[in-house]
């Protein structure tokens, strides 16, 4: 699984802080059981003309609030981690590996194309593009943490 995957599951996922099927498509309801069946006859309806059949559309997919969510973890915690600002905190906060290989790792993955040294512009510039790419897979992100 990609560090990104990691991060995106962490906020969005199954095993994010708000725990199973929070985000996402919603449950089914339950069927509504079928009407009894009589047997008294009935007689045969007649045939009306053909209207195209609806097509179902797909339930519009939740919107996370990612400041809120991270926010959330945070206050849990008790955590004074910098998460707004700095990638290292970020990935502290959710409990991943911030060692340099997995930041040089999350830096290939989002197509950055300076020296992957874990300069302060490396670690800005991957803090933003995170964001920028939670926002893409269905996060509400501020503009101050993705600008």
């Amino acid at each position: 699984m990609s560090i990104f995957s990691k991060i995106k599951s962490a906020i969005f996922g199954e095993k994010g802080p708000l725990g199973s099927g929070h985000f996402g498509t919603p449950k089914p309801e339950a069927a509504p059981a079928p009407a009894p069946q009589t047997t008294a006859a009935q007689p045969a309806p007649t045939p009306s003309p053909a209207a195209p059949a609806p097509t179902p559309q797909a339930a519009p997919a939740q919107s996370v609030d990612v400041e809120a969510v991270l926010s959330g973890i945070a206050s849990k915690k008790g955590s004074d981690l910098n998460w707004r600002t700095s990638i290292v905190d970020l990935m502290k906060l959710l409990d991943l590996d911030s060692s340099l290989a997995n930041r040089k790792e999350l830096a290939t993955e989002l197509g950055y194309t300076g020296e992957k040294d874990g300069s302060a512009e490396m670690n800005i510039w991957l803090q933003k593009a995170v964001m920028r790419e939670l926002e893409k897979n269905g996060g509400t992100v501020p503009a101050n943490l993705k600008d």
